[in-house]
């Protein structure tokens, strides 16, 4: 007696998968924009920078060492002077950040 009758739901399934697909769009919206974007950045910046290294450059590796190129080879590998008469050979892409940049040659 005190039931309420029962109606009928309307049968548009587009709306109801937008809407749920809406809510997935965004969250991947705000990954792209907040987390690859940037580190695609710093990887394009990275890799300019380790283009760019030229002998004389005091630069820092990721394991901590801080010496001046002595070398740049072509086949990715820095040569890199620690201290008087010791030289370490370094993967280019290990190079983290270059401490001071020495002036090109004068052409």
């Amino acid at each position: 007696m005190f039931a309420t009758p029962a109606y009928a739901q309307a049968a548009d399934g587009l709306t109801g998968t937008l809407t749920s697909l809406m809510p997935l769009v965004l969250i991947f919206a705000i990954m792209y924009f907040l987390l690859i974007r940037p580190q695609q950045k710093k990887l394009k910046e990275h890799k300019a920078m380790v283009e760019a290294l030229r002998r004389g450059d005091q630069v820092l590796t990721q394991g901590g060492l801080i010496g001046k190129v002595v070398k740049v080879g072509d086949d990715g590998i820095v040569e890199v002077e620690i201290a008087d008469g010791v030289k370490v050979k370094a993967l280019k892409h290990t190079i983290a950040q270059v401490m001071s940049k020495t002036e090109p040659a004068a052409a």
